[in-house]
């Protein structure tokens, strides 16, 4: 075997171009994050204004006389409870207004169905009675737990989601197969829906 031994040549960088290339490298990463928060600047704002466009729509189809919302309340250690203890969590509240006057509240909850989260919107009035539901997300089963998702009819003739109109504590607990109907073969997702009303309800309850 040779004995040869090999050796490495050292590269000899010029010092010049290696400030010059660190320079050039600083200066690009300062650009670049430069341009990603002005770009951040100029989206947050645009999603945000979706976003509340999106609640806002939420927030009409469950309190149709309303002309204006309030921005997110701020919730309580006793809201969030209220809402556990119906098997439901509490998203957001805001307070439904028309011409200056309060006259409910639109209450973002979200529960389990039978396949996932189902994410609600739930208004109730001064009085304590639902003015309207309606679903913000799910991933119910199409064809069967989507039933009650789009408020389609019960045996009764009445929409899943329209039944609940009008129903208030005074009601007591409302469950399915009691005072409340099921889509046939959604019972599951029926029952999600309940779960977040009542949630919605025993909130409401506690903002008087």
């Amino acid at each position: 075997m040779s004995n040869e031994v090999k050796t490495k040549e050292k590269v000899d960088m010029d010092p010049q171009y290696l400030i010059k290339l660190t320079v050039t490298l600083l200066i690009t990463c300062v650009v670049v994050a430069a341009a990603l928060g002005g770009v951040n600047a100029v989206t947050e704002d645009t999603i945000d204004d979706i976003n509340w466009e999106n609640t806002v729509t939420a927030m009409k189809k469950v309190a149709p006389d309303a002309t204006d919302f309030s921005e997110a309340m701020e919730l309580s250690d006793d809201m969030t409870a209220a809402a556990a203890s119906m098997s439901g969590t509490l998203d957001s509240v805001y307070e439904a207004q028309a011409n200056g006057e309060a006259i409910g509240y639109a209450l973002k909850v979200v529960t389990s169905g039978s396949q996932g989260k189902i994410e609600m919107m739930v208004g109730v009035d001064v009085e304590g009675a639902v003015t309207g539901v309606s679903i913000v997300k799910n991933s119910e089963t199409s064809g069967i737990g989507s039933k009650v998702m789009n408020n389609d009819n019960t045996a009764a003739g009445v929409g899943v989601l329209s039944q609940f109109e009008g129903k208030s504590a005074a009601d007591g607990t409302l469950t399915v197969g009691s005072n409340v109907d099921a889509i046939s073969g959604a019972t599951v997702s029926t029952r999600g829906v309940t779960n977040g009303v009542n949630a919605a309800l025993a909130v409401a309850g506690l903002l008087g």
